[in-house]
């Protein structure tokens, strides 16, 4: 079965979220307390101590601009941890991010146009990187789809990207 990559914020949005973010709210830096933050930058949890930041992120705007798309009102925002400072993105690991057994994710269709054109409830399976692969190549089955938005079911916070390849 195919590997489909699970991608983080673009380093430039990064650079530009840690400044002012989508809401267009000043990044405020704070230490992290507890283990486990998903943070969107490096696709892992934060430590504590870690030097994180709360901030709006549109993650449909920025990939709608590079390819010409007009979302419209799918062009939405919402709460993500990153890191304060460059943390170099992701290290090279096994299976998807912020994946556990019994956890709830959406999964949302968009096409070329920034619409969405489909979703599907991901119950996280014991074989975790099995059920997302499934559902990914289910979603990728559908010509129309360019890209799917992974979601946490709890607060509808936006977890990480998967482009068709």
């Amino acid at each position: 079965m195919t590997r489909y990559e699970a991608r983080p914020i673009e380093p430039t949005a990064l650079k530009e979220l840690r400044a002012t973010d989508d809401g267009g709210r000043p990044c405020v830096p704070y230490p992290a307390t507890e283990a486990g933050d998903p943070l969107r930058c490096c696709l892992r949890g934060a430590e504590p101590g870690e030097r994180v930041a709360l901030v709006s992120y549109a993650p449909l705007r920025r990939w709608a601009a590079a390819h010409w798309a007009k979302p419209g009102a799918y062009d939405e925002q919402g709460p993500v941890f990153i890191h304060a400072e460059d943390c170099g993105g992701p290290a090279e690991r096994e299976g998807y991010p912020f994946s556990r057994t019994g956890a709830l994710r959406v999964l949302r269709r968009y096409s070329a146009e920034g619409r969405i054109v489909g979703g599907r409830l991901l119950e996280i399976p014991a074989d975790e990187e099995h059920g997302f692969d499934t559902a990914f190549a289910e979603a990728f089955a559908d010509p129309e789809v360019a890209l799917v938005h992974v979601r946490a079911v709890e607060y509808g916070c936006f977890q990480f990207e998967v482009r068709r390849g």
